[in-house]
């Protein structure tokens, strides 16, 4: 397939040959190599692009490129070189000037658009999309250049209020205002903490939610009529610490009103960031959503698998992965729900580079439980190194399976493993294991220490 093929492939190729369909990613971590597995299953070749060597999504890809991606020109080169039928922006931090350059000229699809790219990557962009042009609920807002721009917006919003960098992800540089006292630390924070540089930010009304759910939207070919369907996934609810998500479950119950807003909201939105675009816009797109009563209120918006999605790999008969890589195929896909289930993140815990993980047999006990280990080659205290998923009869239970899986996993160092390991929960604290619980860590992790002893 050659970018002046259709929009869906006809046929489906073999991989590392002329007739290859391929696909780009840019961003090869944890949710960038579930991605890349999917599309391979579907016969399709992989390139994974991230800016450090070794992501999670290099190690299974066909091709591992290490590229700046905030660099417009290193982007648009190695799109040139391997010139991907699809290229799947898996990240924010991405030179979106580059993507619409190469759709224009026709080299690649860009998936969902370069327009819903850009869009979502700009909270601005996005926030006054939903509010000004399509007039969906979201909370107050303001925007800020300055500490003292900060200042005067905080006081207009009121206290609590929410300060986020313009462009990041994952509650990077994102701070709760308690009170005036907090708006240095703020503006530090979105300064310096983004995951890219900004020098503006956002000020939201804090919405005291009843709580919040992750709407996994999708866009796809219908087979019987041919043109796009919008389809949704059980409602994810999830819970975070400072912005970032640690544990998740499926399905939130949700009363019918509220969720036919939600659902209304997602629609509206995901068609916007199609751009106009014939069968235009495929792909899973993960819907923030604020819900208080029967009140719906707009948050977020990735185009791509979302990381409380990571559930969907224990509770749905596809996981939001395969259906991203079916629908931009133009395949069909199916949201159908088959067990109650939940995710807990477990933590680095601590600063190394080279880890390891031990307790596996002991949290792999807990029933209905997987493990995905993200293959990240160094820790962080706040860097998610893997998930367990855990299914259930009731969504309580298979939380409870998934939180106590990865409380019972430590991440050691594989250079020198030691009983008094901190244990990782699934909030990201630490508590002191017992005697037998440290015994047996110590017995696990030098059962996984493969380097040699130095001579």
């Amino acid at each position: 397939m050659t970018s002046d093929s259709p929009v869906v492939p006809y046929v489906v190729g073999t991989p590392l040959t002329d007739s290859a369909v391929r696909v780009l990613l840019l961003g090869a971590g944890e949710l960038g190599k579930e991605v890349t597995i999917a599309f391979q299953r579907l016969g399709v070749e992989v390139i994974a692009v991230d800016r450090y060597a070794d992501a999670p999504g290099h190690q299974v890809a066909h091709h591992a490129e290490v590229v700046d991606m905030t660099d417009a020109a290193a982007v648009t080169a190695v799109i040139e070189k391997y010139r991907p039928d699809f290229v799947v922006p898996e990240i924010e931090a991405i030179a979106t000037d580059a993507l619409g350059d190469i759709e224009a000229r026709g080299v690649s699809q860009i998936v969902p658009s370069a327009f819903g790219v850009t869009a979502t990557m700009d909270r601005e962009r996005i926030r006054r999309l939903a509010d000004e042009d399509l007039g969906i609920p979201v909370p107050p807002y303001l925007f800020a250049d300055s500490l003292e721009e900060l200042r005067g917006a905080a006081e207009t919003i009121g206290f609590p209020c929410v300060v986020k960098p313009i462009v990041s992800s994952s509650g990077k540089g994102q701070t709760v205002l308690r009170g005036p006292q907090d708006v240095w630390a703020a503006w530090e924070a979105a300064s310096t903490k983004a995951r890219v540089a900004n020098t503006r930010v956002i000020v939201e009304g804090f919405i005291d939610f009843d709580y919040e759910v992750t709407l996994l939207t999708v866009r796809s070919i219908d087979p019987r009529s041919g043109g796009i369907i919008t389809q949704f996934c059980a409602p994810i609810g999830h819970r975070q610490l400072d912005g970032d998500y640690v544990e998740s479950w499926q399905p939130q119950p949700m009363e019918s009103y509220a969720m036919a807003s939600a659902t209304s909201i997602a629609a509206r939105v995901t068609g916007a960031l199609a751009d106009g675009q014939e069968l235009g816009g495929r792909g899973i797109f993960g819907v923030e959503l604020f819900i208080k009563g029967d009140d719906v209120y707009f948050s977020e918006v990735s185009p791509r698998p979302h990381d409380t999605g990571l559930v969907t790999m224990a509770s749905q008969r596809l996981s939001e992965f395969e259906i991203h890589a079916r629908a931009i195929l133009g395949l069909p896909v199916d949201v159908t729900l088959a067990s109650p289930g939940a995710s807990a993140v477990i933590y680095g815990r601590r600063d190394d580079e080279v880890i390891g993980f031990a307790n596996l047999a002991q949290a792999l006990s807990v029933p209905e439980t997987s493990l995905r280990l993200f293959g990240k080659p160094m820790a962080t205290p706040r860097r998610r190194m893997g998930v367990v998923t855990a299914t259930a009869d009731d969504v309580e239970s298979a939380r409870h399976r998934a939180t106590d899986a990865a409380s019972l996993i430590r991440v050691v160092s594989v250079s020198a493993p030691t009983v008094d390991e901190e244990q990782t929960t699934a909030d990201g604290s630490a508590d002191a294991p017992s005697a037998v619980g440290a015994q047996d860590s110590a017995d696990e992790a030098r059962t996984v220490n493969l380097r040699p002893a130095a001579s």
